[in-house]
């Protein structure tokens, strides 16, 4: 377990592994990778029972699927930090023949990972299979989701929303990336969402919401609330409002660094803004 404290230091070091892949590279996923570190990073290291010497069955573990996978950066550091790797490997990020691809894949067999998600909408069915596979195995642990909030505009999301409910998958944890902003501008001028508690609930999810995602503690409170209500007959999930770009000035507010990578000029003013802690890559 981590302090807050200590969880401030890694988030900013996390942040610079971002911004230093993804401007390595001039390609790849800064905003979104950011705007959910603290909640990788509080995951990780204080909520996930989790093994880093890794086996892909996870046996007795609890198990974490990002489906939203263009934020790889933030979730690579996050491996690499917990010892799935060793953090020099950061810098083969979306080289060529990387184990390090720009959406993660079970193909380069990288510790950590456990799903290809590319394609946006399929990790929730992902996560539920996993899900009723430690119930059929009398497995006791978790199963953890990430989302982007765009990617429920994707039809697969709502059948394995309506599932899960059906089905009783109380041991999933599905978490939404809640920051209103994907590729192609705001939420609310591409496709509407309207109200997703509501919506949730209408598919009989157990909907918790925390409107400061990218707050510590706040992240903190609200998975120990989940992990809390979790065996209840129903599916959970949670609606993390956060920002897009957290941790650097000039990429919060806008859409526009969903899949951008900084210049020169623009990480030096952003690494700036997150002073090494942990030692570089």
């Amino acid at each position: 377990m981590k302090t807050i404290q200590e969880l401030e230091i890694l988030c900013t070091q996390i942040r610079r592994d971002i911004l230093r892949m993804v401007h390595a590279n001039n390609s790849g996923h800064p905003g979104g990778s950011l705007g959910c570190t603290e909640f990788l990073a509080t995951l990780y290291f204080n909520h996930l029972n989790h093994n880093t010497k890794f086996d892909m069955d996870g046996i007795n573990e609890d198990l974490f699927f990002l489906s939203n996978g263009h934020i790889s950066p933030v979730l690579y550091s996050v491996l690499a930090r917990s010892g799935y790797f060793d953090i020099k490997e950061l810098a083969t990020f979306r080289k060529i023949d990387s184990r390090l691809q720009g959406h993660p894949t079970t193909h380069e067999k990288l510790e950590g990972i456990r799903v290809a998600t590319g394609s946006l909408g399929q990790g929730l069915s992902v996560a539920i299979g996993a899900a009723l596979t430690k119930k059929l195995n009398n497995d006791n642990q978790l199963i953890y989701s990430l989302h982007g909030d765009g990617e429920l505009q994707e039809g697969q999301i709502w059948e394995a929303v309506m599932y899960a409910s059906a089905n009783k998958v109380d041991n999933l944890i599905a978490t939404v990336d809640y920051n209103k902003k994907q590729i192609d501008g705001e939420i609310d001028d591409v496709l509407p969402m309207g109200n997703l508690r509501a919506k949730f609930e209408a598919f009989d999810w157990l909907v918790l919401e925390e409107k400061n995602g990218n707050d510590l503690e706040s992240v903190s409170n609200i998975l120990s609330e989940a992990k809390k209500q979790s065996g209840n007959n129903k599916p959970i999930v949670i609606l993390l409002h956060t920002e897009m770009g957290n941790g650097v000035d000039f990429m919060m507010g806008t859409h526009k660094w969903h899949g951008n990578a900084p210049n020169d000029e623009q990480l030096e003013l952003a690494l700036s803004q997150n002073t090494e802690t942990l030692g570089d890559y």
